[in-house]
């Protein structure tokens, strides 16, 4: 404010007055000063603003680290935040994941002095006792009071086993999610149900954990693969296991879909660049941002959602690395 009531020839109360929007400064000096503020470019501090207000109108977007999924959650979001009159702040720890309660560890870092609300993405915990509003996408496994949106993850898993049940496939591993989070248990629980339906026994050797990570797949993918009696399709409950599965199968000399087929879940843009282009289950990645949003700036507003847990359909989006039997 030194350098800008320097610059502009009045006061630094004057300046305060300006930043502040009081009364007692006329238009030509308000706007003077404005001009000043500008041809500087110097913005006022999101701290100090907070500290007076006790609002920043800024939304985080917090999430583990920044992969296919969260980003693509993270475009539905800024896409939508426009006509709100938000401002949006994305903020990773750098733990990829790795930290339980990292999310707890954020929002007391954030809250209240950075961000009035925070969209949490795939959190390890869903606490209710947050100082701020929030709205978690993809929730931890559990009952909790913390609005939530997902996408029909059983539905999905579903279709995408009666796929593979479609052509032919009878021996289906399954690589699943990661064990915490809810979408990995509906998954898990769609393949299951679906092989029933359909008389199928699942070899409970097959049921394997990816993690939703492709470090931590590249094992279990392995194993299924070198077996004697491996499966000829698997189902992964990521893309990113899916492909990874993809990549293990060709480092063993199997040919997809001939000798193996593979089908993901969430249609990231990765799974269209996969050799070969990878069949999955389209989750709306870019609406369950968007609606999440509305969600948390509802709370904002000191207003309910008229839904608190908010389930998006799931489709099935056929590419080439599935063949019949």
């Amino acid at each position: 404010m030194q350098d800008v009531a320097r610059t502009a020839g009045v006061s630094v109360a004057t300046v305060s007055k300006v930043v502040n929007g009081h009364y007692g400064v006329s238009r030509e000096t308000a706007e003077k000063v404005s001009r000043v503020i500008d041809e500087l470019g110097y913005e006022t501090s999101l701290g100090a603003r907070s500290l007076r207000s006790h609002r920043t109108n800024i939304i985080g977007v917090l999430v583990a680290e920044f992969e296919p999924f969260s980003t693509e959650l993270l475009k539905g979001v800024s896409a939508a935040i426009g006509p709100t009159g938000y401002e949006l702040l994305a903020y990773s720890g750098g733990h990829q994941g790795g930290a339980v309660g990292w999310e707890r560890r954020s929002l007391s870092r954030l809250g209240g002095t950075l961000i009035d609300g925070a969209i949490i993405v795939t959190p390890t915990v869903v606490d209710a006792r947050n100082a701020i509003p929030v709205v978690a996408i993809d929730p931890h496994t559990g009952p909790t009071d913390v609005p939530t949106v997902e996408s029909d993850n059983f539905a999905g898993a579903v279709l995408a086993t009666q796929h593979l049940l479609g052509l032919g496939h009878r021996r289906i591993g399954f690589l699943g999610g990661r064990p915490d989070l809810e979408s990995a248990r509906q998954r898990e629980e769609g393949f299951r149900h679906a092989m029933a339906a359909a008389g199928a026994v699942v070899d409970e050797s097959l049921v394997l954990v990816g993690g939703y990570r492709p470090e931590s797949t590249e094992g279990p993918a392995r194993e299924l693969l070198t077996r004697p009696d491996r499966p000829t399709a698997v189902f992964a409950a990521n893309d990113l296991s899916a492909i990874r599965t993809i990549d293990v199968a060709h480092d063993l000399g199997l040919g997809v879909p001939d000798d193996l087929s593979v089908i993901g879940f969430d249609n990231i843009p990765e799974s269209v660049l996969s050799q070969p282009p990878l069949t999955t289950i389209n989750q709306p990645l870019h609406d369950i941002g968007a609606t999440a949003l509305q969600m948390l700036v509802t709370l904002l507003q000191g207003r309910e959602p008229e839904q608190t847990h908010v389930r998006l359909p799931t489709s099935m989006v056929e590419r080439a690395s599935c063949r019949a039997r």
